[in-house]
């Protein structure tokens, strides 16, 4: 498949889950940004924040070729219309990074690195078929936190618990 084949239809991929994850940070309230489930846990803010940015790996994995956690700069939530903005923001110019892939930019290499160490590499395509997975997976997480904290938890690909369409059956 030729890289703007593949970037289309990547591009349909993130729409089709946008809606979806967009539910889930709408019903992030700023007072539980701090709550964990377990001492181990990752804070919810931090959480719905990470699901927020993952769309933004594509525009650096395309763009800038690499990702260093040292250097990363991470959006500093304050409401949940921050977190919101942010996700919609990302998944704009990850489109656009999309659309503007040229033939052949998906087999150069992407770095993940660690204040310039380099702590794994790969094709670029390899790293963004992998963005979608990875944000449904903490969108998953983040309905389990949902759940926890009685939160309503949105439809996603079917109803939920909490819809009031939904009838056990």
């Amino acid at each position: 498949m030729n890289d703007q084949l593949f970037a289309a239809e990547f591009a349909k991929e993130l729409e089709a889950e946008t809606t979806s994850t967009l539910k889930c940070l709408e019903r992030i309230p700023p007072e539980l940004f701090g709550w964990k489930p377990h001492e181990k846990s990752m804070e919810l803010g931090y959480l719905a924040l990470l699901v927020a940015e993952i769309p933004m790996w594509i525009t650096h994995i395309i763009k800038k070729s690499e990702i260093d956690f040292a250097t990363f700069q991470h959006m500093k939530a304050e409401t949940t219309l921050d977190l919101v903005n942010h996700f919609k923001q990302n998944v704009s110019e990850a489109k656009d990074a999309l659309r503007g892939l040229k033939e052949g930019e998906l087999s150069e290499t992407f770095y993940l690195k660690a204040n310039g160490k380099v702590l794994f590499s790969s094709p670029k395509k390899e790293q963004v078929e992998s963005t979608i997975n990875h944000m449904v997976h903490h969108r998953g997480q983040l309905t389990v936190y949902m759940r926890l904290n009685d939160i309503p938890v949105p439809s996603i690909y079917g109803p939920s618990a909490d819809d009031k369409s939904f009838t056990a059956g």
